[in-house]
This record gives structure tokens, sequence and C-alpha cells, in this order.
């Protein structure tokens, strides 16, 4: 049977004596040469001896295997993989950083509003800018209620279980890239979003379940991989603000 060329040894143990090698040494450097000219790909599909063999000098005249050029490929090869990980996160914090400008900046919009008007109009006409977004629209599920007298674009009213239907029971925030923008969400801006991120607002047990949705006409502006912590955030302070211009109970 033949042996595996991997798991055996270089061959040489019925010449160990005509080589002058002793018993329990190891093979000669002829031995070796042989079976690595036998098996000319054994290094390729061992690269890791690589990492412990001495190279030789550049300069060795044709047909000598030149592994000085090959390792530093390699090692340029490792360079330029750790430098494009090193640049993916650095823009990966940027974005990161100027995301949550832009969310506190929102918020403190916000908290600064002077009556339940001021703060619909901030939703439903400021925060696009502030967020650096295409479209920002506020809906309310119908419950036999009409919504407070608002009379204002980007205010929405919901067909029944709306929220539930596009977000999921139970779930806070819904990210989807690479979508076409609803007009029962976004109106007549549903043409401008290719993705987007849609916040539930639990209010109050008093009122009916609204969402806050944000679009973008970047296809992977939101997508299922983001975190969603400061848009809850955002949810959150939202929710906050509308209990207390209604006076509802939380």
């Amino acid at each position: 049977m033949a042996r595996d060329r991997h798991d055996a040894a270089p061959e040489g143990t019925a010449g160990k004596a005509a080589n002058g090698t002793a018993e329990g040494r190891g093979p000669s450097a002829a031995q070796v040469a042989g079976y690595l000219r036998r098996y000319p790909d054994f290094l390729a599909e061992n690269p890791e001896l690589l990492e412990v063999l001495t190279p030789p000098a550049r300069a060795r005249g044709d047909g000598v295997l030149d592994l000085q050029s090959y390792l530093v490929e390699r090692l340029r090869d490792e360079v330029d993989e750790m430098r494009q990980a090193r640049d993916e996160l650095v823009r990966a914090g940027r974005s990161n950083m100027a995301a949550q400008g832009r969310v506190h900046e929102a918020v403190l919009a916000l908290l600064g509003t002077k009556s339940f008007e001021h703060l619909i109009e901030i939703v439903t006409t400021d925060l696009a800018v502030m967020l650096n977004l295409d479209a920002v629209t506020l809906g309310v599920e119908r419950c036999g209620q009409d919504l407070p007298p608002v009379r204002l674009g980007g205010l929405y009213q919901l067909e029944p279980d709306t929220v539930d239907s596009v977000i999921g029971p139970g779930r806070r925030v819904m990210l989807r890239g690479e979508i076409e923008g609803d007009p029962a969400i976004f109106g007549a801006g549903a043409g401008l979003v290719a993705s987007e991120a849609l916040i539930r607002l639990d209010i109050s047990p008093a009122t009916p379940a609204a969402m806050l949705a944000l679009g973008a006409r970047q296809p992977d502006q939101f997508h299922s991989g983001q975190g969603t912590e400061l848009l809850i955030f955002l949810g959150g302070t939202l929710e906050h603000c509308i209990r207390a211009w209604l006076d509802l109970p939380a």
C-alpha cells in the first residue's frame, strides 16, 4: 500500500548506512531535498512551515526557489489585510460617532419643544434634516378615536395592527435595507425611501399603537445588522415628550 506523503517521513531508512546517518537521527539533507522534489507542492500545502524556515538570499541563480520573495509577498498580503481591517474599524467608529451626535441633537430638539403642536412639527419636518434622512413620519393606529387636532405633513393615521405587522409583535425596532418605501407609512415621500428604520412608540396604555418611521434614499443606510440602541433612545424620548404634553399616564 502506498504511504500518505504528508503523514510519512522522507524515505531513507534502508539507506542510512550509505548516507552516514546514525540510528535515531533525522533524515539527511539529501533525503529532505529528494522528498521535496518528489512532492513540489508540499510547502504550498503546509505554508506554516515557511514561518520557521530560514529563507535563501534573493540572488541564487536560475532554477532555485526564492522563498524570501514568497515570504515577503505573504507578509505584504497580511499587512494589507490588517490595514483594510483597521480602515474599516475607523470608518465604522466615525460613522457611529456621527450618528450618535445627530441623535443627541434630535433628542435635545424634542426636549426643547414649546407645545404638543411644536413637538409634532419638529418630528415631521426638522428630524429629517437633523438625522440626515430623506423622510420622517409619525403614524398612529386608528382605534375609533381621532388624532389630536394637528394638521401637519408627516403625521399619519395607520390601519389597526399596522405596527405589529411591519415591526413584529413585541419588537421595538425594525431595520430594513434595499426596499421600496410604503406610501401607507411614508406618504408622498415613499419614492425617496430605499431603506428604513421603524420604531415602535409605546406612548401610554390610554393611546393606540404608534410608530416613528425613518427613511433614507441610500439602500444600505439602514440594515438588519446595525445596532438599535440609539433608535430606541430616540423613540423613548419621543414617547416621554408626547406623554408630558398630553398629560398621559406612562
